[in-house]
């Protein structure tokens, strides 16, 4: 064969090559940056969840020990069954330096719960801030387990939620979550949560009354307003933020997921807190 057969030839092998490509590339499609596509797609699931993006990242706190920039720092991770003692810790920035400034919620600067990780042992306290820019609240915890602390708090208008977990050493012994209930006792009095379903992503409407003995009880106001309440998500104990009418015992709340949460509701009355605890089923 000569020469010019053969170039020939070989032009015709890559024009044919050159057109296969084409046509898997065009199968295929593009090529895309998996992390990117995995972005994307969570940042969907959040938008659907919640509306947006930074909606869906606000109603549940508490899952980190840093975000927005802030960390916690506990002065110890431990704590000893039945002692009380100092907790101890710090807000601090990227650099490393104590946050000093915080906006006043809920007539506090800072908010601070305890509680194990099965639920219960709940503790709402309010720590002093000291003179180095750190707080301190004297605590102490009944029974052996891993505890979860949060820091709630407001810094530069804008509401945080940080937590670590805090080691009680001793044999645990977990406790089931309580089934759903209506109606609970705290120190003599009884707690009534209203009827309704609630749905994960759709706002939901808690109301309560307070009685003793059948005949209703006149809270007093408590950080602000007739009552607080704190909603935990059962597992990875997502601290959700729930806002209070001013004037009663009703609250709204929207519940990112369903499952299962524990609901603490604290009342003032005769100058002394009461706690009140439900569970809460939240379907899809």
């Amino acid at each position: 064969m000569s020469a010019p057969a053969r170039l020939a030839g070989f032009a015709a092998i890559l024009a044919l090559v050159f057109v296969g490509a084409l046509a898997v590339g065009s199968a295929a499609g593009p090529q895309r940056d998996r992390t990117a596509s995995a972005d994307a797609h969570g940042m969907a699931g959040m938008e659907e969840e919640g509306g947006s993006e930074h909606a869906a990242a606000r109603p549940v706190r508490g899952l980190a020990v840093s975000d927005d920039g802030l960390t916690l720092r506990l002065a110890s991770p431990t704590a000893v069954q039945g002692r009380s003692a100092s907790l101890r810790f710090r807000i601090v920035d990227r650099d490393g330096a104590t946050v000093r400034d915080f906006d006043v919620e809920h007539t506090k600067r800072m908010h601070v719960v305890v509680v194990r990780r099965d639920l219960t042992g709940f503790q709402h306290l309010h720590p002093t801030q000291q003179p180095d820019g750190g707080w301190s609240v004297p605590l102490t915890v009944a029974h052996p387990g891993t505890y979860r602390v949060f820091a709630d708090f407001s810094h530069d208008g804008t509401a945080e939620t940080l937590a670590d977990d805090l080691q009680v050493d001793g044999t645990v012994r977990s406790r089931p979550l309580p089934p759903p209930v209506r109606v609970a006792t705290a120190d003599g009095l009884e707690v009534r949560l209203g009827e309704g379903a609630s749905h994960a992503g759709a706002a939901s409407t808690l109301s309560f009354t307070v009685t003793r003995d059948g005949r209703p009880v006149a809270v007093e106001d408590y950080l602000g307003a007739k009552g607080h309440l704190v909603a935990l998500r059962e597992g990875d104990l997502a601290f959700l933020h729930v806002h209070p009418d001013a004037d009663r015992l009703r609250f709204s709340a929207t519940f990112p997921t369903a499952g299962r949460y524990r609901l603490f509701l604290q009342v003032q009355a005769g100058g002394t807190v009461h706690t009140a605890a439900f569970t809460q089923v939240v379907a899809r």
